[in-house]
């Protein structure tokens, strides 16, 4: 298979070529590879000026395509006909061994495949159990593996509002479990979305579809408005085998109170594309669901006097209030 490599990235030289480098001990070596740099300063330029990486163009974008979803339409404009399969990668992550390899092998394994997502290694601590083994409530378990639940995940059990669906899956009234829920077991799980860094598509899905420019910016959950549209479509998945590290960097994100916003408008947008009429019931449980992540927060700024976290709670409530006179719409 002839596949591309798209690389969005700003403000992070560093990052990017740690990624770079991973990318040139692969085996497949990528037909093309797009740098697309929304920088506001020439580091990235240079940095790579001073490299040798086969096969590699460099996009510098005006202020009109700066912003992850644009920058990402943009690298889809600049793909060459000839390639099947467009990846992509955040500019922070490692990939491990034949990432390259058992990603492309998917889709010979599922020729429907619209698309396929990669797995992060190194964020989530799991253990293998027993076929009979009984999770606690402070752990969640699945095909076999176990790992720690989250404060929060362990709230919405006792109130009633835990996802219902597995993981990677939309509820009907969303908030679900992340792709970050599968386990390292090495197996393709059929999944409705999973994340735009560690993503890849048939071209031809490219030609027809773009990334939503209503996440303008750091895109906070563009990658899962795309990937649930897709999923109305066709069949998606995740490999579990293939495999990269997320090294999350600091540069390049938005302030906490903006997230906050980003936190509730996005994902309200989110949940409607999956789900374009929810019931009545649905639509209680994700405001209160909603409410519950928000007062969590709250609670963090007090026990941690941490400020970011508050700043957070605070998007978040605003964020909250203007659903009932400006709702979000789709680009």
């Amino acid at each position: 298979m002839t596949f591309a490599l798209i690389i969005c990235t700003y403000m992070r030289p560093e990052p990017l070529r740690k990624l770079l480098d991973s990318v040139a001990l692969q085996t497949p070596y990528p037909n093309s590879i797009l740098v697309v740099d929304g920088s506001r300063n020439e580091d990235t330029r240079n940095m790579l000026s001073q490299a040798s990486y086969q096969n590699l163009d460099y996009y510098k974008v005006s202020d009109a395509d700066r912003g992850l979803t644009r920058q990402r339409n943009f690298g889809i404009e600049k793909v060459e006909e000839e390639i099947e399969i467009v990846c992509f990668l955040d500019d922070d992550t490692i990939l491990k061994p034949a990432y390259f390899k058992k990603l492309l092998r998917t889709y010979e394994i599922y020729p429907g495949a619209l698309g396929v997502g990669g797995y992060i290694a190194n964020e989530v601590t799991w253990r293998k159990v027993p076929e009979a083994y009984c999770a606690k409530l402070s752990e969640f378990c699945y095909d076999g593996y176990c790992r720690k639940d989250g404060a929060r995940f362990v709230l919405r059990k006792k109130l009633g509002l835990d996802a219902n669906r597995p993981p990677a899956h939309l509820p009907d009234f969303s908030h679900g479990r992340s792709v970050s829920f599968l386990p390292p077991s090495g197996k393709i799980y059929p999944v409705e979305q999973f994340m735009g860094g560690v993503a890849s598509y048939r071209k031809a899905v490219l030609d027809n579809e773009r990334f939503s420019e209503y996440f303008e910016g750091y895109g906070l959950y563009e990658d899962a408005e795309f990937t649930l549209r897709l999923s109305n479509k066709g069949s998606l998945f995740v490999n579990t085998a293939a495999q990269l590290e997320h090294h999350h960097d600091a540069s390049g994100r938005p302030n906490t109170y903006a997230y906050g916003k980003m936190v509730v408008r996005n994902g309200w947008l989110v949940w409607r594309t999956k789900y374009t009429n929810p019931s009545a019931k649905a639509k209680l449980k994700w405001h209160l669901t909603s409410l519950v992540l928000t007062l969590i927060r709250f609670g963090n700024s007090i026990t941690r006097f941490d400020s970011n976290a508050f700043r957070e709670a605070l998007g978040r409530t605003v964020g909250w209030f203007t659903l009932f006179f400006n709702k979000p719409k789709a680009v």
